[in-house]
């Protein structure tokens, strides 16, 4: 290997380099990026040949930064935009209805009505194809995470095209026998199952602010799914956004309160992706079926006792 070959580096280098830099560790970055834990090593080790020093001290705490890593990671970053600049530019002018839209949206979506239009789109549109990652984190449209974002929030910030697409409610839900346990008396003797409060609070401010502020919490979940399983179960009350409430079957909204205030739906891609034919026959049709559902997220009144 020749001294110009030995210092070159390509873009491949540099996405490996980010990656590693980005998370500390090399497991953590083969699995952001997507590749082979195998691979993402053999392909830093080589770089660090060809630049002919360590761009990384390892430890058993992880992998961090040498001085010439910190030089470099500037310009990485550049080399990171233009990359995905150019990328846009590219898929901007795809003016053909086909081909693949990646998506990314929270998990709780996963269990109302838009998995319903997302079905009906594909109908309509057989030569896209969806490719859809179902995450909490937020992806970087900036970056190419994703060409399209749907995401739960009061307000978004980014650099992007936002549609605030619908304001939704929440409630608590419980089974029917749970709710009949229910008096008009602010829930003293009940419980609401917890997210993530300290293990030894037995309040909130979300309780104490809900139409409960007497119910303690005593059980703990960590993810949207099982708070609605257990809830389903008859665990006790758990406050979620009416459109998932009202769509399970074992539960029902607790009686003696109003739904209150949630979030919004964001519909979100980057500006660069506003005329790629099929990314916006996407967006416009999410917009236009999630909007002429607007009773079923933003819902009023309050709820009679059981009968």
């Amino acid at each position: 290997m020749s001294i110009k070959e030995s210092h070159s580096l390509n873009w491949d280098d540099l996405k490996y380099f980010l990656a590693v830099a980005r998370t500390g560790t090399l497991r953590g970055a083969a699995d952001s990026i997507q590749v082979n834990h195998t691979t993402l090593t053999r392909r830093v080790s080589v770089m660090e040949e060809r630049v002919g020093s360590r761009l990384f001290d390892r430890s058993r705490s992880g992998l961090a930064l040498t001085q010439l890593g910190e030089d470099l990671m500037p310009h990485a970053e550049r080399v990171e935009q233009e990359m995905s600049a150019a990328s846009r530019v590219i898929v901007g002018r795809d003016a053909q209805p086909s081909g693949t839209v990646y998506v990314t949206l929270p998990h709780g979506l996963a269990m109302t009505s838009l998995m319903d239009d997302f079905a009906a789109f594909a109908d309509l549109y057989p030569d896209i194809t969806l490719n859809m990652n179902f995450t909490n984190d937020i992806r970087d449209l900036m970056r190419r995470e994703a060409d399209v974002s749907l995401r739960i929030a009061d307000e978004v910030t980014d650099d992007v095209v936002g549609r605030k697409l619908v304001r939704m409610s929440q409630a608590a839900y419980c089974t029917r026998g749970y709710a009949e346990r229910i008096s008009d008396n602010g829930g003293e003797g009940l419980h609401l199952i917890g997210w993530h409060e300290p293990e030894d609070a037995t309040t909130a401010k979300w309780v104490k602010d809900s139409y409960y502020p007497k119910a303690t919490l005593k059980h703990r979940v960590s993810e949207l799914v099982p708070l609605i399983t257990l809830a389903a179960s008859g665990l006790g009350m758990a406050y979620l956004a009416c459109n998932l409430g009202d769509r399970h079957p074992s539960l029902i909204r607790a009686p003696f309160q109003k739904p209150m205030p949630y979030r919004n739906i964001w519909l979100l891609l980057h500006r660069d992706l506003r005329n790629t034919a099929r990314v916006r026959l996407l967006v416009d049709f999410l917009a236009k079926q999630v909007r002429s559902r607007r009773n079923e997220f933003w819902i009023s009144g309050t709820v009679a006792p059981c009968k």
